[in-house]
């Protein structure tokens, strides 16, 4: 993938609290105005990205070395010369693949839409090409377009296909972007690379697979913004009802993609897509087996949804066409629990409740989907803000009744009678009358003893002074992102972030900051107020921030509060004089004390 030419996705982005604040921060990164075939990509909610291309072959080594992280980085990581890299195509034979299954496991798992890597930055061709002799057909032993197969395998099963191509990076090519190590940037000539290359090779995926669900670019560059109006206009004449996404550059794009592993703190509004990758990496490592579990899919994939996006989830398949086993595996369970639960995920949009300890929310007119994670310990759930009548109850697999009752704003459930206690995700289905309540992210969030413990994010807080609340982007390893929404900034008492939360059960609780910290500002002190009840606390050192380099993060309890009543309470965190910033505080987390 993908991040170089993106940062929007690699400084630290300042949003605000609101959900609107958060939806501005990324309104440049695609059209205001909305695409006529955009339904299906809203309704879709579930796509399969693959990764595929001679970095498949190498599988993460180079002449003895291992590379982690971005496996189809590996050229650029190693600096491998295009001349030794060229010699790669010879020996890539991928005599596994098997478009049938490839679509077969896509249908397994739900997935309404795939796109896959025509060309990725290394420049090599997984298709057909008339316009180089590097691709698939003409350098390989394999002499066969997969493409062609497989576009044709995905519509066979109604599922929506699509390409990836890397417009702008092309570490082949002596015009293509982003090669320093075999070519001298300066003398590069884009527009050169975009006629004789780029522009061609999309003219022939438009043309050659049918029609495409999706154009999926990345990390544009080489171009002014009436050159890319240009571009893109040129294309949509052949495929008008194909959608490009926001990495085309310039506003241009039909829909909103987030960087690598993001996924927004609250709902944002229009269509939008989260990508991740099942492990690590996006192309095939051999030695990256950090795949994500069925249940860590399933989750991923509700609270995506639950913030009004689409979930691409990447496969990167080895060099022989193959899927590593666990994707294939770890996917069809998905797609089990989705084949009883999909109704609240397909063609839902955004939850109008904002995150609970239990978990989170979709919607459909006249319905309410609770998919609880964490199943509450007194087998009750509490849906707070709920003003709307509400006719009936049910967990979804199986169609379960559940009472209920109604106490003003508060929607009480008893879901005891919901047996399979190790679902990762409960559906429950409240039907409702009347138009439902807006979104509120000012509403105080949810603290009860009913669970383990009760995390209140950055994202709600209300900050004062200099405070500031920023979406974190920062690197464990090569092209492993991770974004972090923290409260930054807390220099002096008068900046500070205040939590409005409402604990439901009297009782002791421990209430623990989870921040990072550099050495600058480790050793200071701070102070936690709750109402009129101070603790101060001194801070202690985590990492320093890097985009580059970890931000790992520490839960640091503080203080043990009594709460005599149920009742709304304010946790204001600020720094107890005047000195550097105290720490990227992430939440607040509070654990009931039994």
């Amino acid at each position: 993938m993908k991040h170089i030419l993106f940062t929007l996705y690699l400084i630290i982005a300042s949003c605000t609290v609101k959900a609107q604040g958060m939806e501005e921060m990324w309104d440049s990164s695609a059209s205001k105005k909305e695409h006529p075939n955009i339904q299906w990509f809203k309704d879709a909610k579930f796509g399969m990205f693959i990764h595929w291309g001679l970095y498949s072959k190498l599988a993460g080594t180079w002449k003895g070395k291992n590379y982690y992280g971005s496996g189809e980085w590996i050229m650029n990581q190693a600096k491998i010369p295009v001349k030794d890299y060229r010699k790669i195509a010879a020996d890539f034979n991928p005599v596994n693949f098997n478009a049938e299954e490839w679509a077969q496991l896509a249908e397994d798992a739900g997935v309404k839409y795939m796109v896959i890597t025509a060309k990725h930055h290394e420049g090599f061709s997984m298709f057909d090409s008339k316009v180089t002799g590097f691709d698939i057909m003409d350098a390989t032993p394999y002499k066969k377009d997969p493409m062609k197969a497989l576009s044709a395998a995905m519509r066979k099963r109604g599922i929506r296909f699509g390409f990836y191509y890397s417009q702008f990076q092309d570490w082949y090519e002596p015009n293509g972007g982003r090669n320093t190590w075999d070519y001298d940037e300066s003398k590069k000539d884009y527009q050169s690379y975009y006629r004789q290359k780029a522009i061609p090779q999309l003219k022939e995926l438009l043309t050659n697979y049918g029609p495409l669900g999706i154009v999926w670019f990345d990390t544009p560059g080489g171009m002014t913004k009436e050159q890319t109006a240009a571009f893109v206009k040129e294309l949509r004449q052949l495929q008008p009802n194909s959608l490009f996404s926001s990495r085309v550059g310039q506003g241009m794009g039909d829909y909103k993609d987030f960087g690598d592993s993001e996924v927004p703190p609250v709902p944002i509004e229009g269509a939008w897509e989260s990508i991740y990758t099942h492990n690590d990496s996006w192309g095939y490592i051999a030695h990256d087996m950090n795949f994500k579990s069925p249940d860590e899919i399933i989750k991923l994939l509700a609270n995506v949804a639950s913030k009004g996006g689409n979930l691409m989830l990447n496969v990167g398949p080895d060099g022989s066409g193959k899927i590593p086993e666990y994707s294939v595996k770890y996917l069809q369970r998905a797609g089990a629990w989705l084949k009883k639960n999909g109704a609240g995920i397909y063609a839902s949009t955004a939850g109008f409740i904002p995150a609970q300890p239990w978990g989170v929310t979709t919607a459909k007119p006249g319905k309410l989907f609770l998919h609880v994670f964490n199943r509450p310990l007194n087998d009750t759930v509490l849906v707070p803000g709920f003003t709307n009548a509400v006719s009936n109850v049910y967990a979804l697999d199986g169609a379960v009744k559940l009472p209920f009752i109604k106490k003003g704003e508060d929607l009480y459930i008893n879901m005891a009678a919901v047996k399979n206690v190790r679902s990762p995700n409960t559906v429950l289905v409240v039907e409702f009358r009347g138009t439902p309540p807006a979104y509120n992210a000012g509403a105080p969030v949810t603290v009860s003893a009913a669970f383990e413990n009760n995390t209140v994010d950055a994202v709600f807080a209300e900050v004062t002074g200099n405070a500031k609340i920023q979406s974190l982007t920062y690197s464990y390893y090569y092209g492993d992102w991770k974004h972090t929404t923290c409260v930054t900034d807390l220099q002096a008492p008068a900046d500070s972030a205040v939590f409005m939360v409402r604990i439901t059960d009297p009782g002791d609780y421990k209430l623990i900051l989870e921040y990072a910290c550099p050495q600058e500002s480790a050793q200071q002190e701070g102070v936690l107020n709750v109402d009129d009840k101070s603790y101060l606390f001194r801070t202690l050192r985590t990492s320093e921030f890097d985009r580059k380099a970890p931000l790992l993060f520490i839960k640091h309890p503080v203080a043990i509060f009594t709460a005599a009543t149920p009742g709304i309470y304010h946790l204001t965190v600020k720094p107890y004089q005047q000195g550097k910033e105290l720490f990227k505080l992430k939440s607040i987390i509070a654990e009931p004390i039994k």
